[in-house]
């Protein structure tokens, strides 16, 4: 199914993003500084923007509600009386506007420095997490960068504010290249998963957690869904590089959320289980590094076997994918949910690898898998795949059956280099997932265009169905017959009337040659009996 969506901008919002990325590409051009220098600076200052209105506009409550200089001034200045809303206290040094209004001979790297450190102070949730490195730069840059952010209007709402953030945090993903990608996945993508995901309440894992976006865009559907995510939701994270685990706890700050992130030193979740994953999460999100290796795999021997994190075995070729695949599955408790990122490789491999995703296959445990098409993310071209695991699948109708969907057709095209989907074509796959479910759609994301092409291809009361091209719910049955491949190509086939891409008659040509290797196999197999037939013949 082809669904190419018109490009479309908010111009107001595009504008000033823009003005902002100016200035910082201006910070960056005239402080002869890189990327991975500037990014935490220039994403602290705007940290520190939206801090401020978040306190300014709770402090506003305080004072309506009867706090004086004559009774309860305290709590005005109570940092419990702000924490207790998931809001940072900010002493009068440490407010934006104080920094802004420096004179200009004064030291503002200083300032700026002394304010994340008093930040730090009363919110004990962010030590040793915000930048403290503003005096290496002139202070008349800094000061025109102040400015800059300052444009930020404070009447913008909380989820606009989270948007120019992560649109920050975009822009230096592509700056930065790969390294960039390490830390941040295109929101339209990780906002999928999350509907998909449904995590309504309790404890979620990212084990990759990157910059958090994982954990805000889940808090974000939890508020949509008109419910308190500091309450509902219990957030764990682990992060290789510490620099990218401060840029998480800045993120979770930024949107009001806590939670309990591992990053830098030692920590691998390879090795490493600092949440003592194993059953004891309903959620587990994450976009891993892809195809990684040279992983030690004798310090996991201990770990592996039932009820273990490796539970089906360690994979002999050197790729981590299926150690990853495992740390997802292993992690969730008997009803729990996992959506990750995936090479598409990992969906054909072959030898052990083919061996561990049989078992993972055979558990009922895989629930569906997306294709997603080239040029989705940032730093990467290639297309990849989305797998969706449901713990609680095996008691449900649907426990034999995996459904595959082919979304590589369904995009918004945002400039010459860059798709994503649009809010609606996101609803629109979500739902797709919740009707094979057996779940009621849910338009609170996409609203009325979303309802009506659901009910274009599936009906006015919709009910799922296979639509070739599109979607298609496979038997176990045949997935064997397709050596256990979670590869959506190899089911989905191509819409009547619709002309094959080279992708598909890549996919095309890789099923056929898989086929084909499977009857060699066979031959040769067969080969070697007759020849023991024959030699024991000959030699009784």
């Amino acid at each position: 199914m082809r669904w190419v969506a018109p490009t479309e901008k908010d111009e107001a919002n595009h504008q000033l993003e823009k003005r902002l990325w100016d200035a910082a590409d201006q910070f960056r051009a005239n402080s002869g500084l890189k990327a991975g220098e500037y990014s935490g600076p220039v994403l602290g200052l705007i940290f520190l923007r939206f801090a401020e209105a978040r306190f300014a506009k709770r402090r506003a409550e305080l004072e309506k509600a009867g706090a004086s200089p004559r009774r309860g001034s305290s709590r005005i200045d109570d940092p419990k009386a702000y924490q207790a809303e998931g809001v940072l206290f900010l002493t009068p040094n440490s407010r934006f506007d104080y920094l802004l209004q420096r004179p200009e001979g004064s030291n503002v790297g200083r300032a700026v420095n002394e304010a994340m450190a008093d930040i730090e102070k009363h919110n004990p949730q962010l030590a040793g997490v915000l930048p403290r490195n503003y005096q290496i730069f002139k202070g008349t840059l800094l000061k025109e960068l102040l400015k800059k952010v300052s444009e930020i209007p404070v009447s913008l709402d909380y989820d606009a504010f989270g948007r120019i953030y992560e649109y920050f945090l975009g822009q230096f993903a592509r700056t930065e290249g790969q390294k960039g990608g390490e830390y941040y996945t295109p929101a339209p993508i990780v906002r999928l998963m999350v509907e998909i995901l449904e995590p309504f309440h309790g404890r979620i894992l990212d084990p990759a957690c990157g910059s958090g976006g994982m954990f805000v865009q889940s808090a974000r559907f939890v508020a949509e869904h008109k419910k308190n995510p500091s309450s509902e939701l219990s957030i764990f994270g682990v992060e290789k590089t510490d620099e990218t685990g401060r840029l998480c706890r800045m993120n979770l700050a930024v949107h009001g959320l806590e939670g309990d992130i591992r990053h830098g030193g030692e920590v691998n979740s390879y090795y490493d289980d600092p949440h003592k994953a194993v059953g004891g999460f309903d959620f587990a999100l994450a976009n891993p590094p892809f195809n990684v290796n040279a992983v030690d795999k004798d310090r996991l021997k201990d770990a592996v076997g039932p009820g273990r994190r490796f539970p089906f075995g360690l994979p002999r070729t050197d790729n981590a994918n299926y150690l990853w695949i495992q740390l997802f599955y292993s992690s969730l408790n008997d009803k729990g949910r996992a959506a990750f990122v995936m090479a598409n490789s990992a969906s054909d491999a072959r030898a052990s690898e083919l061996e561990i995703r049989k078992q993972l296959i055979q558990s009922r445990a895989v629930d569906a898998v997306v294709a997603v098409g080239p040029n989705m993310f940032y730093t990467v071209t290639l297309p990849c795949t989305l797998w969706f695991l449901d713990r609680g699948k095996k008691k449900t109708p649907r426990a034999d059956q995996v459904l595959f969907v082919d979304a590589r057709h369904i995009n918004r095209q945002i400039d010459r280099a860059h798709r994503d989907w649009t809010e609606a074509q996101v609803s629109f796959l979500a739902n797709l997932v919740r009707i094979f479910r057996d779940e009621d759609p849910d338009f609170t994301l996409g609203g009325d265009e979303a309802k009506a092409k659901l009910a274009e291809v599936f009906g006015k009361k919709p009910k799922y169905a296979d639509v070739a091209g599109l979607c298609k719910a496979a038997t176990l049955k045949e997935t064997e017959a397709q050596a256990w491949s979670l590869n959506p190509g190899r089911y989905v086939g191509i819409a009547p009337g619709e002309e094959g891409t080279d992708e598909d008659f890549k996919e095309s040509l890789e099923a056929l040659n898989e086929e084909l290797e499977g009857l060699n196999e066979k031959a040769r197999e067969l080969e070697r009996k007759v020849a023991a037939n024959v030699a024991e013949l000959l030699n009784s």
